[in-house]
């Protein structure tokens, strides 16, 4: 069933201890795939009816972390990320109108030029922030037979009912046999309670729970395929079960995606795939949180709402300027995946200058000098960034780490620490390995700030050296040259930085 998306060794690396923190169990597990070295992992993607929003690049960010990480330790992974192109109706109630076919009435074009239209400016995005592509990105358009299949069989399985050309899944009815809430840890009595009594335009339903499979199309409606139970279109819980199930088989390692998606989404995925295969889909279920402003949930309403376009281009009225990819990738970092991620033009900056010091740490470390002897033990800082890693993907801590090597980096460049010829070459492959490939950060050699940080750090390397032979006079006329430009340097026990005043 699985196959290598990317070309690398079966080895499986030694320092291999991962726990993932599985939402269905609420508690970190070891990870144990189904069969190993293969790894088969699904992520909810977008629904493509409008610009993808910081959010959503927030979800599928972290999720190349653990698609990059897993490959790192020498697994060969299948990730499977698709595209809703129809069946996302306007509420969780299953009226209203498909988001895709909505949009395409209301501009007069195609659904499918819609699609297109928002997937090229999607993977415009993602390509800036350096997001690996999944290994397949299927459309849920491309999977109907799949869909209707499916839903024949929870039919068969006594799991649903047919209503005039739409088929319902009877929540009420599953929840007898299979623990329907426990993804969400919700009572069935409470979410009941929490629905309306008035089922006005629902009178087919014979349940309040109960979610659509397969819809009824109206004569109108753009988007229509033939189906044993009429013309219409899925329901939008069912796509994910059908591709999910095609790509990676009945059970499969990995399911994830926004938190916000726990208490409908993915709770009528186990239900649908519990119901046809008796089993759930995935052994470890994975959710990201969701990003603030000044402490405020993203909303249009507020007005805290802007586009990755925006954010890169700095034209929305609460951004100060704007921000490199590469900046808001190592911004995004900072944070754990299951943590909130508050956004802020101070904390943006505060990642900015974070970044380019560590972009020029590794630019220094083929040039640092080599010694006899280590001061700086690289082993125990391969180890301690491998555990934050290990532990959930816990990308903060591990940049942490980093940085306390990047200390040592700057100390040795100015002879306060040494490191032996052999100590250097795991250095550099650590950061190579950890910033690179693992972290997907990389220098940005086209932008402005990156040809400043290295003439900054060619200018303080300059002074460094003047100081070392106690040529004070010379390092002060470079301060203070570099004060009447509007950057400060600050000698101290860590190294010298600089900033802009």
């Amino acid at each position: 069933m699985y196959f290598a998306s990317h070309a690398h060794s079966h080895y499986i690396r030694p320092m291999h201890d991962l726990h993932i923190y599985n939402t269905l169990t609420r508690r970190k597990e070891p990870f144990q795939p189904l069969n190993p070295p293969h790894v088969g992992m699904y992520v909810c993607g977008p629904t493509l009816y409008t610009h993808a929003h910081l959010g959503n690049c927030r979800t599928f960010l972290s999720f190349d972390i653990v698609f990059r990480y897993l490959r790192h330790l020498g697994y060969k992974v299948r990730y499977v990320r698709n595209i809703t192109d129809v069946g996302h109706l306007e509420s969780d109630a299953d009226e209203g109108e498909d988001k895709v076919a909505k949009r395409a009435r209301l501009e007069k074009l195609e659904p499918m030029e819609i699609v297109q239209f928002y997937a090229v400016d999607f993977h415009r995005i993602l390509d800036k922030l350096n997001l690996l592509p999944p290994s397949i990105e299927p459309l849920a358009s491309g999977h109907i037979p799949e869909q209707i299949e499916m839903t024949q069989r929870i039919l068969q399985n006594g799991m649903a009912y047919e209503v005039n050309g739409t088929v319902w899944f009877d929540v009420e009815k599953f929840a007898k046999v299979f623990p329907y809430t426990q993804l969400s840890n919700r009572q069935l009595d409470e979410l009941l309670d929490g629905t309306r009594d008035n089922l006005e335009g629902q009178d087919e339903k014979r349940g309040r729970l109960d979610f659509a499979l397969w819809k009824r199309a109206t004569p109108g409606h753009i988007m229509r395929w033939n189906s044993p139970w009429g013309v219409g279109f899925p329901g939008w819980h069912i796509e994910c079960s059908a591709m999910s199930t095609k790509y990676l088989g009945e059970e499969f390692d990995i399911h994830g995606g926004g938190m916000d998606l726990i208490p409908t989404h993915h709770t009528n995925e186990i239900a649908q795939h519990a119901a046809c295969y008796h089993k759930n889909p995935a052994r470890y279920w994975m959710h990201t949180n969701m990003l603030t402003v000044n402490g405020q949930k993203m909303s249009k309403s507020l007005g805290n709402s802007f586009l990755p376009a925006e954010l890169f281009s700095g034209n929305h009225p609460l951004l100060e300027r704007g921000y490199s990819p590469m900046v808001v990738r190592f911004f995004m970092l900072q944070a754990h995946y299951r943590s909130t991620l508050d956004f802020s033009n101070f904390a943006i900056q505060a990642a900015e200058k974070g970044f380019q010091r560590l972009m020029a740490a590794l630019e220094l470390i083929p040039h640092l000098p080599v010694s006899d002897t280590s001061t700086v033990d690289v082993p125990a800082l391969r180890q301690a960034v491998y555990r934050a890693m290990n532990d959930d993907f816990n990308t903060p801590v591990a940049l942490a780490e980093l940085f306390e090597g990047v200390r040592h980096i700057y100390a040795i460049h100015e002879g306060r620490d040494t490191l032996t010829a052999a100590d250097k070459e795991q250095l550099q492959k650590l950061y190579n390995e950890m910033v690179f490939d693992v972290l997907g950060l990389k220098p940005e050699k086209n932008s402005d700030d990156t040809l400043v940080t290295g003439l900054m750090q060619l200018i303080l390397d300059i002074r460094s050296e003047v100081r070392s032979k106690k040529d004070y006079a010379t390092s002060d006329k470079i301060r203070d040259a570099l004060a009447k430009l509007g950057i400060q340097v600050k000698d101290g026990k860590e190294g010298t930085t600089w900033s802009r005043t």
